[in-house]
């Protein structure tokens, strides 16, 4: 008796092995997915801009990524002593001006530079929710901006809305010439919008997905949220939290990814990085 509904993940013409180098936006499931192909020996870039959740603000990073372009001291707010950029998440904050935007101008020089050696692009959508800047103290020319980190400003600071599956096709129809990439959509559930809020944010993200993988023939869609959602539909592959997966959810999940993307030989040359990175981690007893 099969106690799992396995989800059929059909053959995917895009092979990914050591020489390919890989960009990796979105949220914290690309840092998951980072780490695996990391330790497994690729070149990759995950999340320079630190964790990009909702659609709107992956596509807004990723522009100034491909353009070069840089963002001036409008982007950045100061609070409790820190200078924060809406752009960035908060491990770019810093107490001193100049530092934070150079850091932060630095991450867009890095993305553009790793997307100059056409690298597969993996893009994970989070939520479909997100914040505006609105009201008094916010510039002129940054009033209606979507943030991707609020940084636990006063929420009378932004409107806070659903986007539309339209707005993300007609935001992501810009990339597609882009190389080859692979969208994913994140199991983890957001249950600050309540289980229904969370469902209807889910649905929003994966109907995009299917349409936009439509508009290009190199781009992609990996099934990790059906993977979890389905075939991992026991809280014993969550972590203690029941809305994040367990370091088990995401080793299935990192293997499901292998068998769709890589030939047997890269994975065995995986298996062989991941032993000697594990090995690196053992400090020698001193005597």
């Amino acid at each position: 008796m099969n106690l799992t509904t396995p989800v059929d993940i059909a053959p995917s013409p895009l092979r990914i092995d050591h020489s390919t180098p890989l960009l990796l936006m979105g949220s914290c499931f690309s840092d998951e997915i980072g780490g695996r192909l990391q330790r497994a020996g690729f070149e990759v870039l995950c999340n320079p801009f630190g964790t990009l959740y909702n659609p709107l603000s992956i596509a807004i990073a990723l522009h100034h990524a491909l353009d070069d372009r840089e963002i001036d001291t409008d982007w950045l707010i100061h609070r409790d002593g820190l200078w924060h950029s809406w752009m960035h998440h908060s491990r770019f904050s810093h107490a001193d001006h100049d530092t934070c935007l150079a850091q932060c101008n630095q991450s867009i020089h890095q993305a553009h530079d790793f997307l100059q050696r056409s690298p597969v692009t993996i893009i994970t959508f989070g939520t479909a929710y997100c914040f505006s800047l609105q009201g008094d103290g916010v510039p002129p020319t940054m009033q209606g901006q979507v943030v991707a980190n609020c940084h636990k400003l006063p929420a009378a600071m932004f409107t806070r809305r659903r986007i539309t599956e339209e707005e993300i096709v007609d935001t992501w129809q810009a990339f597609t010439a882009l190389h080859p990439t692979l969208f994913t959509v994140s199991p983890i559930r957001h249950m600050a919008d309540g289980a229904h809020g969370n469902q209807l944010s889910k649905s929003t993200l994966l109907l995009a997905v299917d349409r936009l993988v439509g508009l290009c023939p190199d781009w992609r869609y990996f099934d990790s949220y059906e993977i979890l959602m389905d075939e991992l539909r026991d809280y014993r592959f969550y972590a203690r939290d029941m809305c994040h997966p367990s370091d088990l959810a995401v080793d299935i999940v990192w293997q499901r990814f292998q068998d769709t993307y890589m030939s047997l030989q890269t994975q065995s040359r995986c298996r062989q990085e991941e032993k000697a990175a594990r090995q690196a981690l053992h400090r020698p007893i001193v005597q």
